[in-house]
């Protein structure tokens, strides 16, 4: 496919200050010139146009948000003033499988501040004696060439990174704490302790409630008895009385 169309095709029915990210890889440029890019893409962020035989940058549009452009696998050598002036913001840069020869082609990337990352691997300026240090040297603003810094520490994956942020947001497992075990140990045993204790106490109660009872009826017996007593003394008075009165007739 031509990259005219592809650039339209990946619009998706959006305008083209809409887009952040494109990415045109394995299209077709007709005359190893950028084709289909314009300014109205001034919100562009990340530009990706890996082997779609671009020999030349002269034609990249003004992007002034651009921070990361994939441009390996095409046949530029050279010529890379455009680059500079129109893409200022640059942080990431990918030329590697290009046709960059000398250290010299590469040097006016000094004017772009920002970037941190340059890979040239696969160019053969990286055949070159000494080219690692030679590069640091010459770019002192970059922190890594071809995904590695000046003491051989690999680039970070960004999605290294996002797992990073993202295990921190992640509450942890669940540590047990003994003084927790502590506390719901002592409420748990105040618990029993108030339940027997409350239990405790309506049992005496309730037998209180029983002896209380059993006295009462002693009571009630007692006097029952001793109005019987009462009753049959004074029976036994009117019988001797009947009997006097039988005595004197």
């Amino acid at each position: 496919m031509e990259m005219k169309k592809r650039v339209l095709l990946e619009l998706r029915n959006r305008k083209p200050k809409d887009v952040a990210e494109l990415v045109v890889d394995n299209c077709r440029s007709s005359d190893g010139e950028v084709e289909g890019l314009t300014e109205e893409y001034s919100e562009l962020e990340i530009l990706s146009m890996v082997n779609v035989g671009l020999s030349s940058l002269s034609k990249l549009p003004a992007l002034p948000k651009l921070s990361k452009l994939e441009v390996s696998d095409n046949l530029i050598s050279g010529d890379l003033d455009s680059l500079v002036e129109k893409c200022p913001n640059l942080t990431y840069l990918n030329l590697s499988g290009n046709k960059i020869k000398e250290l010299s082609s590469i040097k006016t990337l000094q004017s772009l501040k920002h970037l941190k990352s340059l890979d040239l691997y696969s160019c053969e300026v990286s055949s070159l004696q000494e080219y690692r240090p030679s590069v640091f040297q010459l770019l002192p603003q970059i922190k890594y060439l071809d995904g590695y810094d000046p003491q051989d520490n690999e680039l970070p994956d960004s999605n290294d990174e996002e797992d990073e942020d993202d295990d921190d947001d992640v509450a942890g497992p669940h540590v047990h704490d003994d003084d927790e075990d502590d506390d719901e140990s002592s409420e748990v045993e105040e618990g029993e302790e108030g339940e027997v204790g409350l239990s405790y106490l309506m049992k005496e109660g309730i037998q209180d409630e029983e002896d209380d009872g059993d006295y009462v009826e002693e009571e009630e017996d007692e006097e029952d008895g001793d109005a019987a007593e009462v009753q049959g003394e004074k029976r036994k008075r009117e019988a001797d009385d009947e009997v006097d009165d039988d005595d004197d007739e």
